[in-house]
């Protein structure tokens, strides 16, 4: 049982943001999660000064140097170097920095275009809701990586093309749940008295019925940031995403794939790097629907 604070009224905002952390932190997955998360950004906003070498510096005697651990080691590439002498730490940190604004830009595209269509869809009903339900129909008929690369080879290969396709490929999810809300709640009795008292469309969809709707919401946008890190991931893998030598996490597992065999450091840290990023983000996402959902919320 959660403890607050007795300063803390219910229906107060520090009441609800109490009840709301109780939930939260109730869950180890979430928090160990939640610091994850927050030490990657710290990294990535501070890279420049974090970071031991510049990312694209490549050094002509340092191709390949293991990591430090090795008798070959130096304690000047902790991580080791790649195939043209770059050091893979400060291309990871750097590469944090690439990967996260991407995917967070992404997000926010797909999650402020999927809210505005869902909104219109579950609040005006009839034909318009049927054009885009069977729009957002037709983009789910597509496995999300096939279509998101086609969509780049269309616009051709490069950041804002990638930024665009994924976008694409997330917004369904956004549009079907903002529709789904705002069906439940439009019929209530909140939404009833706002419109007797002279509401208008824009003022009950925007005022009214979004805040109403926002809890699984901010799941699934924190769930489509580490979708979105893979897709940029893989389209960066595929050399249809961020170019060299831009330090991405995709692009440097692309750079080093062929030297998997002799230098496994500088595909093994990329990919665990992509790979706890991801897992903290939806152990963080559980915990957020966890205590965003008064039917999970733990008693």
């Amino acid at each position: 049982m959660t403890t607050l604070s007795p300063s803390a009224a219910p229906g107060t905002l520090r009441y609800q943001l109490a009840e709301f952390w109780g939930s939260f932190s109730a869950s180890r997955g979430a928090l160990v999660g939640l610091l994850f998360i927050t030490f990657i950004l710290l990294i990535a906003l501070f890279a420049p000064w974090v970071a031991p070498h510049d990312p694209a510096l490549q050094n002509r005697d340092a191709f390949l140097v293991p990591p430090v651990w090795h008798a070959e080691g130096s304690w000047r590439y902790v991580l080791g170097t790649d195939a043209v002498g770059r050091d893979v730490l400060s291309r990871l940190i750097h590469g944090a920095r690439f990967s996260l604004s991407i995917s967070a830009m992404v997000v926010v595209l797909s999650m402020a275009v999927g809210i505005f269509l869902g909104l219109l869809a579950g609040y005006f009903r009839g034909w318009l809701e049927t054009v885009i339900t069977r729009l957002m129909d037709v983009v789910l008929a597509f496995p999300s990586l096939l279509l998101a690369l086609g969509l780049v080879a269309v616009l051709s290969p490069g950041l804002t093309s990638a930024m665009i396709a994924i976008a694409l490929v997330q917004l369904p999810y956004f549009v079907r749940l903002t529709r789904a809300a705002v069906i439940g709640e439009k019929d209530r009795e909140y939404v009833t008295a706002s419109r007797l008292a002279g509401a208008g469309h824009g003022r009950l969809m925007f005022n009214t019925l979004l805040p109403n709707c926002m809890a699984p919401l901010i799941v699934q946008a924190t769930l489509s940031f580490s979708t979105a890190i893979l897709d940029i991931a893989a389209l960066g893998f595929l050399g249809m995403g961020v170019q060299p030598p831009t330090p991405e996490w995709g692009a440097m597992l692309a750079n080093a794939r062929e030297f998997m065999g002799s230098a496994y450091w500088a595909v093994t840290f990329p990919g665990l790097v992509i790979l706890l990023t991801v897992l903290m983000i939806n152990l963080m996402g559980d915990g957020l629907r966890d205590a965003l959902d008064p039917k999970l919320k733990r008693s």
